[in-house]
């Protein structure tokens, strides 16, 4: 009898790729949860939780996101602002102001919460319009 053994990735075996994503029209959540697909590694087969299996993930168009229904004027973004009270600003003052913030924390807190989900995070980069400074790493499209 032949015993099977479960692959776990080594750091040093993972081969990342870097992929682009237009996200014109699209919708925030949807496309952030595929974004934090791609980053975590679990595209792959060989996915290992405690081992950064992702890819980079270049987005352009940030700007052009979608939210459905009313949610431009009701959802808000708060922070805390080292005062009592919070500070909080609505997602269409958020877009005019930093639109890839809306992306990027959609994305941040799909992402596992530890050093891992940190690091994983770096590898997103997200531009407002059509150029990015990725053109040496050659991504390729892929439709999310």
């Amino acid at each position: 009898m032949v015993a099977q053994k479960t692959y776990s990735a080594k750091p040093g075996e993972v081969d990342q790729k870097w992929w682009l994503v237009d996200a014109d029209d699209k919708i925030v959540g949807r496309l952030a949860s595929e974004l934090a697909v791609l980053l975590m590694g679990k595209h792959r087969p060989t996915y290992t939780p405690h081992v950064d299996t992702g890819d980079f993930v270049v987005v352009v168009n940030a700007e052009k996101v979608k939210f459905t229904g009313k949610k431009w004027d009701q959802k808000k973004y708060t922070w805390y602002t080292g005062y009592p009270g919070q500070k909080s600003i609505t997602a269409g003052d958020r877009l005019a102001k930093k639109p890839e913030m809306i992306l990027r924390e959609a994305v941040r807190r799909m992402l596992p919460k530890n050093r891992l989900g940190r690091q994983m995070l770096k590898k997103l980069k997200i531009y407002t319009g059509p150029e990015h400074e990725h053109q040496a790493q050659r991504p390729e499209p892929r439709e999310v």
